[in-house]
């Protein structure tokens, strides 16, 4: 895995071979910090990292400015392995191990990004967009990106902006209603 922009651009980490993951590729990445660095301001965002896995977007992320970032995943492992970069790197990204939907229910914070990157066979994906706007998680100016496979069509739901594609890795965006 490497970080491709910011204070530690190019740093490359090795990921442990036993993590249950599916990271993004560095093209998909790079394309989608691309798309960000265009229409927002990295310092002082507050990010929600859902199913995050190795934490390499929350990383991106802290690598580029000063963010507060939650990321959450179930899996001890990748919940272990995030915090031990994230101490090795002095980050502060505060590493959650608990369920996703749950988190969602109880949370009480907004954000004004959350990007959630479920596993492609998830059965409700949408279910993701449900809680987010159900317990208004996004800031006025907020953005929900969900990654999902090429299968998976998440462009009716409330607050559709764009879908990017980049080969089998999909961005969905999504603005808070009324905006």
């Amino acid at each position: 895995m490497r970080i491709i922009g910011g204070k530690f651009k190019g740093k490359v980490i090795k990921l442990p071979k036993d993590l249950p993951v599916r990271p993004t590729t560095d093209f998909a990445k790079e394309a989608l910090f691309n798309i960000l660095s265009n229409s927002i301001d990295f310092d002082n965002l507050k990010v929600l990292d859902l199913f995050s896995g190795t934490g390499h977007i929350s990383l991106e992320f802290a690598s580029r400015g000063n963010c507060s970032i939650i990321s959450v995943d179930k899996n001890f492992k990748c919940v272990g392995f995030l915090r031990s970069i994230t101490k090795e790197l002095n980050l502060e990204i505060n590493a959650l191990k608990t369920d996703v939907f749950e988190f969602l229910k109880k949370c009480n914070l907004k954000f004004d990004i959350i990007f959630a990157d479920p596993p492609y066979d998830l059965l409700d994906i949408t279910k993701i967009h449900e809680l987010v706007f159900q317990s208004n998680l996004l800031s006025e100016n907020g953005l929900l990106i969900i990654e999902h496979g090429p299968k998976t069509k998440l462009d009716d739901l409330l607050g559709f902006e764009q879908l990017r594609k980049y080969g089998n890795v999909n961005f969905s965006f999504f603005k808070p209603l009324g905006l």
